[in-house]
């Protein structure tokens, strides 16, 4: 089922923002569409449809374009490079958040402000600055809009996402326009899982109430801030525009979008990372390696002194969609840097049938179980990672994987109903 012009402008009048279209068969003229030959319509990107169309929304604007290292165009060049080079757009500044603009700094870090050595332009680093600090760097760079191209991975806790969320607030504050170039949810957009964000537990991996794996888009999620949150959090909406992917449908992984794939942070290695981080992420909130500093990261879990008893534990499950190998490494950087890590790689078969979310539940309780050793950090990020001190305090308690993942059901289907009515693809 494709998405109708009428039913994407309900969406988008529901959110007080406007959504690009164009006549006839231009770029954006249909949602998901096959061409005439009944094969599946190429996906292009957000970006790739504003160049298309000759940037007409940024028609006599200075623009910022907030991105990094994945915001690219499908030849493998910088979309900044791309714009400044183009008579038809003026580009006068770049801001980007964690991780910074080529991505070079690993998690927790940023860039800080520069002069990209490409362009020539100033770069405004946005990471740990929100609310007023923010608005005051997006007035000192004096832009009239920014122009938003991350490439997320479906993810709650993924900070690109309140990247996206603090800009959109700054630039309200500012009273700036705020334009998102639209990118596929590499991990499909079929449906949400796992528990939604108590506001209790809000910070920058979680500041509003979405489900752990949100199933939107950068545009979907930009439509649903802006009608749900940004009024409480900014006094207003902000003047928001999504450029929207044509050819991609709700249920395509990335890797038949035929668009290249750059790393979004340095430990998104691939397509497949994305597809277990929105659930194995929450290891972070462990004394257990995620599995960064392998090429496996978030894929490969373990400890000092874990053995096969864990692997052999969690595939007597019978979870749908994966394999577990008993597996050891040794993490280069991060968490056990140099020492010989015992513990297992996730081998996922049936991408359409796996949870990332419910396996990562069984991993967690499977692991305490058969390592003695277990603990959660004792700053108990797990809960900033949850969403709430739920997960981990039924998991001490003893209950089961079923009572554990049926206690969000609730809370799930409420933000899905939500969720639905800002969805821009069929």
């Amino acid at each position: 089922m494709t998405t109708s012009r009428r039913s994407l402008l309900a969406a988008a009048a529901t959110a007080g923002t406007s959504v690009l279209l164009t006549s006839g068969s231009g770029p954006a003229a249909a949602f998901g569409t096959d061409d005439a030959a009944g094969r599946t319509a190429p996906v292009r990107t957000g970006f790739e449809n504003l160049a298309a169309d000759g940037y007409r929304v940024l028609e006599g604007q200075q623009a910022g374009v907030l991105t990094n290292t994945a915001g690219i165009t499908r030849d493998c060049r910088s979309i900044v490079d791309v714009m400044h080079a183009d008579d038809r757009v003026r580009v006068t500044a770049i801001f980007t958040g964690e991780h910074g603009y080529r991505g070079t700094p690993q998690a927790g870090k940023s860039e800080g402000d520069t002069i990209d050595r490409s362009s020539g332009l100033p770069v405004f680093d946005t990471y740990l600055r929100s609310g007023k600090a923010l608005a005051e760097v997006i007035d000192r760079s004096k832009v009239d809009t920014l122009v938003y191209d991350f490439q997320d991975c479906g993810a709650r806790f993924y900070t690109c996402n309140w990247t996206l969320y603090d800009a959109m607030v700054a630039a309200a504050m500012a009273r700036r326009r705020f334009v998102v170039l639209d990118r596929p949810n590499p991990v499909t957009g079929r449906q949400a899982l796992g528990p939604v964000l108590d506001k209790r537990y809000a910070s920058f991996v979680g500041r509003e109430p979405i489900a752990q794996a949100h199933g939107m888009t950068p545009g979907e999620l930009a439509l649903l801030f802006n009608d749900r949150f940004l009024p409480a959090a900014a006094g207003r909406r902000v003047e928001l525009e999504v450029v929207p992917l044509t050819g991609w449908r709700r249920g395509d992984f990335y890797d038949t979008s035929g668009l290249p794939w750059v790393p979004p942070s340095p430990n998104m290695a691939t397509p497949a990372t994305a597809l277990v981080y929105s659930g194995t992420c929450l290891f972070e909130g462990t004394n257990m390696s995620e599995g960064r500093g392998t090429v496996h990261p978030f894929e490969m879990l373990g400890a000092p002194g874990v053995d096969g008893a864990w692997a052999e534990a969690v595939n007597g499950l019978g979870l749908p969609g994966a394999h577990f190998r008993e597996a050891y490494y040794t993490p280069t950087f991060s968490a056990y840097a140099g020492k010989v890590v015992g513990g297992l790689q996730i081998h996922v078969h049936d991408r359409a049938a796996y949870d990332p979310v419910r396996t990562a539940v069984a991993l967690l309780i499977t692991a305490r179980k058969t390592w003695k050793g277990f603990a959660w950090r004792t700053d108990h990020f797990i809960d900033k990672l949850a969403g709430s001190d739920r997960l981990r305090t039924m998991i001490d308690a003893g209950a089961g994987l079923d009572d554990i993942t049926a206690s969000w059901h609730d809370e799930l289907a409420a933000f899905d109903a939500v969720r639905r009515a800002h969805l821009l693809y069929g």
